[in-house]
């Protein structure tokens, strides 16, 4: 229980950084430019917010434990998985659909922010799902 605990906070934590990593490189010839996570935020996207402040609910929420036996932190873990998941993989949508002139792709900080979120969603719901231990 305490190595997905771990795993969960991992998870969130590479979630948490990848946000302000570059996620959509633009190029068009010689020239490159690259979006992050707050970038797009910025940029009229605000749902993202949702990604830094979720994520950092479920990164306080590990750290406090259960409360009546039942684990809140692997429950807004799960959330916060699930919600991140959705975010990355439309903006990644957005990006692969664009065409043109100018090239643009999700970078592999997208991708293991993607794969980190899902981590996060799937060590969450197993850690809510099994059973208590025993005092």
């Amino acid at each position: 229980m305490d190595n997905l605990k771990k795993v969960s906070l991992s998870a969130a934590m590479i979630v948490l950084i990848c946000f302000f990593l570059p996620w959509i490189q633009v190029s068009c010839g010689a020239s490159k430019d690259s979006l992050s996570g707050i970038d797009l935020a910025r940029d009229g996207r605000s749902i993202l917010w949702l990604i830094p402040v979720l994520t950092l609910a479920a990164i306080l929420a590990s750290f406090l434990g259960s409360w009546r036996k039942l684990d809140f932190g692997a429950l807004i873990g799960f959330i916060t998985g699930i919600m991140t998941t959705y975010l990355m993989n439309r903006e990644r949508m957005r990006a692969e659909d664009a065409e043109g002139l100018l090239s643009v792709r999700p970078t592999g900080w997208l991708w293991l922010g993607l794969a980190s979120s899902i981590v996060l969603a799937v060590s969450s719901a197993i850690r809510f799902l099994s059973p208590p231990k025993p005092s």
